[in-house]
């Protein structure tokens, strides 16, 4: 089967700085593809190569199949290419359906569509249905999206995306500043989006959010891949110790013991 994304030696520089370097990596229909990296380790430029935010300046960008040239994240979203960043792009004090519709609410019908009104009873009635499709149980989608947990604001943020037309969603550490309950949440949510079909890029550092629902795992490390694997190909404490950077970690572990020894 053609991958739905796919990237083969990838490269980015600005200036004088190499932030990504010969980065290969595949996503899958109804596949969770997990991009793991530290600080600085290039996720945040591959993520804007993908979106279509920056082009590649050396290697290939496939979508279905195909080789592409992004000019902008429009030119992505076109192609069912959605992103989730950190920040949601939410507005706390809007309500729940008018966010999950915001810059695409459905015309108002008669009179009221000359005027550049909308249909509020079907936004709520389709943001309802899109919302419990997906598994999720909010309580009344007139409340705020501020009063929303972290969870339940990435979850919504998320169908959002799949209600209009995403086949590929990228996620951006949507895990990293929630706890245990709620990360536990949003992990079902990319579990969800993966069973509907849909390709999922999720983006963390975090190999025990990762490895649960993850298919394939890249590493990457000061902007060079690491290896792509499958899940098959890797357990949960080999993909920590590479992502820890193993043989460093044990060194430092050497050394303490040896400054810890009474001379």
């Amino acid at each position: 089967m053609t991958p739905l994304l796919e990237t083969r030696d990838v490269g980015k520089t600005f200036g004088s700085v190499v932030a990504l370097r010969g980065v290969s990596m595949t996503v899958e229909r109804g596949g969770v593809t997990c991009v793991l990296g530290d600080n600085g380790a290039g996720k945040s430029t591959l993520i804007k190569i993908l979106s279509g935010v920056h082009a590649p300046d050396s290697g290939t960008y496939l979508v279905d199949g195909e080789p592409v040239r992004f000019g902008s994240p429009r030119e992505a979203l076109d192609r069912g290419i959605a992103t989730v960043y950190q920040d949601l792009a939410m507005i706390p004090l809007m309500s729940v359906w008018r966010n999950f519709f915001l810059g695409s609410e459905p015309p108002a019908r008669g009179p009221s569509r000359a005027l550049g009104g909308f249909d509020v009873a079907t936004a709520k009635r389709v943001a309802r249905e899109e919302l419990r499709r997906m598994g999720i149980d909010i309580r009344d989608v007139d409340q705020p999206v501020g009063t929303l947990s972290g969870g339940e604001r990435q979850s919504v943020a998320i169908a959002r995306a799949v209600h209009f037309g995403a086949r590929v969603l990228i996620l951006d550490e949507p895990t990293s500043a929630l706890g245990v309950k709620q990360a536990g949440v949003v992990l079902r949510y990319i579990a969800q989006a993966r069973d509907r079909g849909l390709g999922v890029v999720f983006i963390t550092h975090n190999p025990h959010h990762a490895y649960p629902v993850g298919d394939r795992f890249l590493l990457l490390n000061r902007g060079a891949g690491l290896g792509e694997y499958g899940k098959a190909d890797i357990g949960r404490d080999e993909l920590t110790s590479l992502m820890a950077g193993g043989a460093e970690l044990d060194e430092l572990a050497h050394e303490l013991r040896r400054t810890d020894t009474p001379s």
